[in-house]
């Protein structure tokens, strides 16, 4: 059985709402009369004569529109946008690749020295996705200058009046660090340029989705290194929202030359943004890409010394030492030491103010943390080298050059960048990662900076790329240099990677085990964040949520346990020697209250279990709400500044179930399943456990 077919048939001159709106744009027309849909089990894509297009998704057999039709796949060269193309040829045929077998259809236009072909892959395995690439053959006398190609440009029209009409899902890594989730106003607009948003701001997971209460599209591509793409997201006007791919070209096509964009796919869904996300992992996953397992150690807690910003550098070693009793008394597992214990960013040897006798203090130090029963991690910063450094010094040709041959600049920590793509470079971390796990018998790394989700193009001649993308698509390979160097020293090594605010790229997850929050600006965004990266690695990697310090109040832990992060902090305490920040000491109410956190994480260990990222909206539900199956019980969470009523307790089975507030011990009573209601009122959370009777 095929699982697509072929209509010809009439399609409305008007689609959604607001259809007066849409003609602000050219882009979003209504359509002619003819019109070909082409459609797999879940996904219907329709095309006008022009070869205009629109996404319709399929929900249990019933068509849900998602927008009018708009110039989907365009070219932008000399004299404009390319956007039209009269159709002049279908073709349907089976065919099976690494992501599955299924049926291809060929849809053809043509335009004054220009032919198009646009190639639309359904899966029998994926009946929500289509996957596109589209190939434009130069057909005319004269060379063509083609300055950029547009993939998936789809608009989605709002479906009622109420706001906000959409919520999105946005993957740009920005200085500013913005909210990954967030509602569209109107006039939104984001690039999410996948290559360099700032001097060392860059990288991110290549997909974007723009949903609305009864629908959602996603759009991205499916390549398997990260490619220098936009994936821009609007809200040009109240009742429509746009979202799509574009890469620049930069090329000229010669008569009979052809031009091939990546490969790019659509994909609908009902609720939020965990669905499309946890599909792009699969199809990634299918061709070839593994996802590490943590280990038990990875769900520890974990006490990161001294960390504020007035001390973060000049702390003491017998700070952290004397306060790893209390780290112990408190039941953290970790104790990580932080920025400051180095020479400098580019010379990772114990700096001799603080380790005199250099490797054998080292030792010493990592003898303490393990004489206490806890496990040791150290922070470390590659791709970066401070002017003056050992590496710049004597390794000044491995830094990576711009355009005119200057050096790029790390901002936060004032280094310049090293070329990930470099075998030296790659050689020198996998040198370092020995000397920390091997010889000082650290447990784990905590690799940090913002610079490290993605890469410049470099353009020193010394370094023989074949492109300057080599460098930023040469970033994986980087870290799994690290990754497997580390887990043949020290097999189960704790690998944490915290790319500081940045939208995390999906293509270091392979060669990690621990996300984290990544110095996260509210609760909002701790939670945001373990939702978007469970969805992306399954259940298999941590999540760590960061200092609580970090959290809105500074004290917000429930965020991190409801949505099953491992909780952390770096907190200082009043009776260790040294200066400290006074905005980080342990008082005794906050001992108080750090403990009884940390002990109920231990009791409930809600980071093992199974986050169930589907069950909830969290752009439409309120209050915001997450859950976790873990054993035969559910946990819920619900968040919102203050709220009374009812909520829905959903992913039950058919039985009867005790419900119980399991921060204040308050058993509510029994419900029964699959989707019983039940009121509440709190402000801040609301953490409740259900158990089968």
């Amino acid at each position: 059985m095929g699982t697509a077919v072929v209509l010809l048939r009439l399609l409305p001159t008007r689609t959604g709402r607001g259809a007066a709106a849409l003609l602000a744009s050219s882009l979003f027309l209504p359509a002619p009369a003819a019109a070909i849909s082409v459609r797999g089990r879940g996904i219907e894509v329709e095309f006008d004569e022009r070869l205009h297009s629109r996404v319709v998704a399929i929900f249990d057999g019933s068509r849900v529109e998602i927008g009018p039709l708009s110039a989907s796949e365009t070219l932008q060269a000399a004299g404009g946008e390319r956007s039209d193309f009269a159709f002049v040829d279908q073709t349907e045929e089976p065919f099976s690749d690494a992501l599955g077998s299924g049926r291809r259809h060929r849809i053809v236009g043509r335009a004054s020295g220009l032919e198009k072909t646009v190639e639309i892959d359904f899966y029998d395995d994926w009946p929500q996705v289509a996957v596109m690439q589209t190939t434009y053959s130069n057909t005319g006398a004269q060379p063509l200058a083609i300055e950029a190609w547009v993939q998936n440009r789809y608009a989605i029209a709002a479906a009622g009046k109420a706001e906000p009409a959409f919520w999105s899902y946005q993957s740009g890594s920005y200085e500013k660090r913005p909210d990954w989730v967030l509602p569209l106003k109107k006039g939104f607009r984001q690039e999410n340029f996948q290559g360099m948003n700032a001097d060392d701001y860059g990288g991110g997971t290549p997909v974007v989705d723009v949903w609305r209460r009864d629908a959602g599209l996603a759009v991205g591509h499916l390549e398997l290194v990260p490619k220098s793409v936009s994936l821009p997201v609007s809200r040009p006007t109240r009742d429509l929202a746009t979202l799509g791919v574009r890469a620049a070209a930069g090329r000229t096509l010669a008569p009979g030359e052809k031009l091939t964009t990546l490969r790019t796919f659509a994909a609908v869904h009902r609720g939020d943004h965990f669905q499309p996300l946890v599909t792009y992992r699969e199809l990634m996953l299918k061709q070839g890409v593994r996802l590490p397992t943590a280990p038990p150690s990875a769900f520890e807690p974990i006490w990161c010394a001294y960390a504020g910003d007035q001390v973060r550098t000049n702390f003491e070693v017998g700070q952290v030492v004397a306060t790893i009793p209390v780290v112990k008394r408190l039941g953290f597992g970790w104790v990580t030491l932080d920025d400051g214990w180095q020479v400098a960013e580019g010379d990772w040897s114990p700096t001799p103010g603080k380790f005199p006798r250099g490797d054998a203090d080292m030792k010493e130090f990592v003898g303490h943390v393990h004489a206490a029963g806890l496990k040791a991690q150290l922070w470390w910063s590659p791709l970066s080298a401070d002017p003056g450094s050992r590496t710049e010094r004597e390794h000044p040709d491995w830094l990576l050059r711009n355009r005119d041959g200057s050096t790029r600049k790390v901002s936060w920590w004032n280094a310049f960048y090293l070329c990930p793509a470099l075998a030296e470079v790659r050689e020198d971390a996998r040198a370092f990662v020995r000397r920390a796990l091997g010889d000082w018998g650290y447990d784990g790394l905590k690799i940090d900076g913002q610079h490290l989700n993605g890469a410049p193009p470099c353009f020193n001649p010394s370094h023989k790329h074949a492109s300057p993308e080599d460098s930023p698509e040469g970033v994986p390979g980087f870290f799994r240099a690290v990754w497997e160097e580390a887990q043949a020293t020290r097999p189960g090594a704790l690998v944490e990677i915290c790319p500081c605010g940045t939208a995390y790229s999906f293509f270091t997850l392979p060669y990690l085990n621990m996300t984290v929050a990544s110095d996260p600006e509210s609760s909002w965004q701790v939670r945001l964040k373990g939702k978007t990266l469970k969805a992306l690695t399954g259940g298999s990697i941590a999540y760590f949520g960061d200092h609580v310090e970090l959290s809105t109040g500074g004290d917000d832990f429930a965020s991190t346990v409801g949505v099953g992060g491992v909780v952390g902090t770096n907190f200082a305490w009043p009776g260790a020697p040294g200066k400290k920040d006074k905005k980080l000491l342990l008082t005794p109410a906050k001992e108080e209250k750090w403990a009884f956190w940390v002990r109920l994480y231990q009791e409930k260990r809600l980071s093992e279990g199974e986050y169930l990222g589907g069950l909830y909206d969290i752009g439409f539900d309120r209050p915001e709400a997450h859950a976790i199956r873990k054993g035969d019980s559910l946990y819920y969470a619900f968040y919102g500044d203050r709220f009374r009523g009812d909520v829905e307790l959903r992913g039950l089975e058919a039985r009867r179930y005790r419900v119980v507030d399991y921060e204040n011990g308050r058993d509510l009573g029994t419900v029964d399943g699959p989707r019983p209601r039940l009121s509440v009122s709190f402000e801040g959370h609301r953490l409740l456990e259900a158990r089968p009777e």
